[in-house]
């Protein structure tokens, strides 16, 4: 039985998704960010990060999106959720994946958690940093939607954990400032995720 540990408005929904998808047995906790409980003596034991997801399994803990996402679909490939079979194509998966983790992320933290990069009193870059998040998420998704998302599925007719991840981040675009319908693929594919049983079923969890 695995275990994951998972807040809602995070990244870790994509994860959680790619547990159901893959019909894994685990059992999901949820942490509650307004109580801190991501920074508690029990859970920086599990996740010495603070953060999460967080992934216990019977050889140890795993942490960080594209890794779990890529335990899952080796751990379960009766699920197909990813091509283990083709090299390249699951590199450009993989490719996908630590996009969204590395840059578009990063974009998104710098409406909130700005004090990652200044100092918590400077108020004048916080504000900046804010600003600046409609432009360089719309930027990300607009690459995304002209050069990475081969349709219907990212990876073309494969679905893979990197819808599941896209999925997670298209989420956030209204709450960043940015509307969705600009991208016309993105915003099909999202209709198209949210129609699935298992993404209601997993969504309402974490609202």
């Amino acid at each position: 039985m695995l275990t994951f540990y998972y807040a809602p408005g995070t990244c870790a929904l994509a994860s959680h998704l790619a547990l159901e998808f893959a019909g894994a047995p685990y059992e999901a906790k949820r942490l509650d960010f307004k109580q801190n409980q991501q920074r508690s003596p029990e859970y920086l034991r599990v996740n010495p990060k603070g953060r999460v997801p967080a992934l216990v399994t019977e050889r140890g803990v795993l942490t960080e999106t594209p890794v779990l996402l890529q335990y899952i679909a080796q751990a379960f490939p009766q699920a197909k959720l990813a091509p283990v079979n083709d090299a390249f194509l699951l590199a450009k998966g993989n490719e996908f994946n630590s996009y969204l983790c590395s840059t578009v992320h990063v974009n998104h933290a710098h409406k909130g958690r700005g004090y990652r990069w200044v100092e918590a009193d400077d108020s004048a870059s916080l504000e900046a940093m804010k600003k600046k998040v409609p432009q360089t998420m719309a930027e990300s998704f607009a690459l995304i939607e002209e050069q990475m998302l081969k349709g219907p599925w990212v990876l073309g007719e494969s679905f893979s954990t990197s819808d599941l991840y896209l999925y997670t981040l298209t989420r956030w675009l209204e709450g960043d400032g940015v509307d969705v319908k600009r991208f016309p693929k993105v915003a099909d594919h999202m209709r198209r995720m949210e129609a699935l049983p298992q993404v209601q079923k997993v969504v309402a969890l974490h609202q």
